[in-house]
């Protein structure tokens, strides 16, 4: 080899290995993944989902502001601006949105067929997708229905309460998804000798005014079914049920460590820990239409013993036996 020649190829050598440290010494892509909210910012029941996500994703080595970004947008309670917030996503061309509910799933897949959607607190997943097994198109995540769970629910609560016939059941009246559940738990009521009473508020200024109607109408418990919105006035109902001495009973154990005196049903921080496992293999490369929606597989009975007391109720020792958690 002449001298020209080896001249030009340790040129190309240094220059090859230059590029190659230079690829190597740039950061990798950082992923953009839009949080849709529906309820309001700084609410302290959603923020511990929020979290158990976060925590998902560090367990698979995603950092925030390294190799991920969280961009949130809030309704703040307000669903008709659910597709503003998704339209915003869209202009930001963010990787994934994550839901956090139905009707911010709902929202999420009317406003784009190209941008996945993972969703974590749906009860009727199969009118976001065409089947549990394959999805197809852009959305697929984690449900929370499970057959047969309004009943149990009812159940338990004639069994923690026997002499209760009627039941308010709080619910947001927005939501399609909390008056489905509404009839489901009537459908299952007179096996237990239950009457329910819907109490449907838009807002946190119409809780009183149920709370008011429950007591003309002499309900004996309150059921609240809590989905994101609701969940952000927990605080509140559980105020005015104490004030009242209303027994309650919820969908999801934060319901009773906040103070509610029971609750049936899965874990939602579970379920949002593993919505990150969702994000992920979309970020690799896997398609919604390809990954199966989960659905739950375990539940959690919780009582608040220290709110029965609070209240006077009793709680039946073979009622007390069963529960995964008692709070005393």
């Amino acid at each position: 080899m002449n001298k020209r020649k080896l001249g030009s190829f340790a040129l190309s050598v240094m220059l090859l290995a230059l590029s190659v440290s230079a690829q190597a010494q740039q950061p990798g892509k950082i992923s953009r993944i839009g949080i849709l909210h529906p309820e309001r910012p700084g609410d302290a029941g959603v923020e511990v989902l929020i979290e158990a996500f976060r925590g998902g994703l560090r367990q698979l080595a995603y950092v925030e502001g390294k190799n991920i970004i969280l961009e949130h947008r809030f309704a703040e309670g307000k669903l008709d601006r659910l597709p503003d917030l998704v339209a915003e996503f869209v202009r930001l061309k963010v990787d994934v949105i994550f839901a956090l509910n139905t009707p911010a799933a709902r929202a999420a897949k009317n406003g784009t067929k190209t941008i996945p959607v993972v969703f974590s607190w749906v009860a009727d997943p199969m009118e976001l997708v065409a089947s549990l097994a394959r999805p197809g198109g852009n959305v697929t995540g984690l449900s929370t229905f499970a057959a047969d769970l309004s009943g149990k629910r009812l159940e338990i609560l004639k069994e923690a309460i026997p002499g209760v016939s009627r039941v308010g059941v709080l619910l947001h009246s927005d939501n399609p998804i909390p008056a489905r559940l509404f009839r489901d738990m009537e459908n299952a009521s007179p096996q237990f000798g239950i009457r329910l009473h819907s109490l449907g508020v838009r807002g946190p200024g119409e809780l009183q005014k149920a709370f008011d109607i429950a007591a003309k109408e002499r309900i004996g418990a309150l059921f609240v079914i809590e989905e994101a919105v609701i969940a952000s006035y927990r605080t509140r109902v559980l105020e005015l049920a104490t004030k009242q001495r209303l027994p309650t009973a919820s969908l999801y154990k934060e319901f009773a460590e906040a103070g509610g005196l029971l609750t049936y049903g899965v874990d939602l921080p579970d379920l949002f820990r593993r919505a990150a496992t969702y994000v992920d293999k979309i970020l690799k490369g896997a398609k919604p239409a390809d990954l199966p929606v989960e659905q739950p597989i375990k539940f959690e009975f919780v009582i608040n013993l220290k709110t029965a007391k609070q209240i006077g109720l009793t709680i039946p020792p073979n009622v007390l036996v069963r529960a995964d958690k008692v709070i005393k």
